[in-house]
């Protein structure tokens, strides 16, 4: 099933900048900041796509049917359609996948994280909801369910393959990188706040910084 994805244009010179949004409920709370800085993108010359993933935002998969590897093989996908040189712009757990992409000119990352990290942060927040509706529950016994059906992890029902795949993975080693914090663009972890919001000031700045990358690794 073809999923949507958020196109803006640029240069046709330019290399098209893949962005891998953060994973999950980060995600959300990423989106208004990642489309104001693809529109950045748009007015410096340079094209961008950011692409749903099976499962996530407004596909019409269910999360629980996906795997790591289903996400992997579907950025690989959007990839292969394109007819230009593409740069790999990642956040967060975006990073565990990047490399799928694997003639990419360059990758640009913002604040890797581990797999298993993502996975400890959704069952620490499954537990706090849990013990706010009188349940009771811990870690081992929320994995141990999932050999049985889906697990609801933060809004998200998924399976056991997700959470081992998700488990094992880290950010693959990848040439050439660029890696950021958000301090280095001015910005804040926008992915750890409560509810979704945006920050102009760090989209212009990593619109900024991806431009000037992309060039760069056009150029080598």
């Amino acid at each position: 099933m073809a999923e949507h994805c958020l196109r803006f244009p640029g240069s046709n010179d330019q290399p098209a900048v893949l962005i891998v949004p953060p994973l999950f409920d980060e995600a959300n709370r990423m989106r208004r900041t990642l489309v104001l800085m693809m529109r950045t993108l748009s007015a410096l010359g340079t094209s961008s796509l950011l692409p749903d993933l099976p499962g996530q935002n407004d596909s019409l998969v269910d999360t629980e049917a996906v795997s790591l590897n289903d996400w992997r093989c579907a950025l690989a996908a959007v990839a292969a359609q394109e007819n230009r040189p593409i740069l790999v712009a990642s956040w967060r757990g975006g990073a565990l996948i990047d490399d799928a992409v694997s003639n990419a000119l360059g990758w640009w990352r913002m604040a890797p994280i581990a797999g298993a990290t993502i996975v400890k942060a959704m069952i620490r927040t499954r537990i706090a909801c849990d013990k706010e509706s009188g349940r009771q529950s811990g870690a081992e016994a929320i994995r141990a369910s999932a050999a049985e059906g889906p697990v609801e992890l933060a809004g998200n029902f998924l399976s056991a393959a997700m959470l081992d795949g998700l488990d094992a993975a880290t950010p693959s080693l990848v040439e050439p990188l660029r890696q950021l914090s958000p301090s280095d663009v001015g910005g804040s972890a926008l992915w750890l706040r409560a509810e979704p919001s945006e920050d102009a000031t760090m989209a212009e700045a990593m619109a900024a910084d991806i431009h000037s990358w992309a060039a760069i690794c056009a150029a080598r």
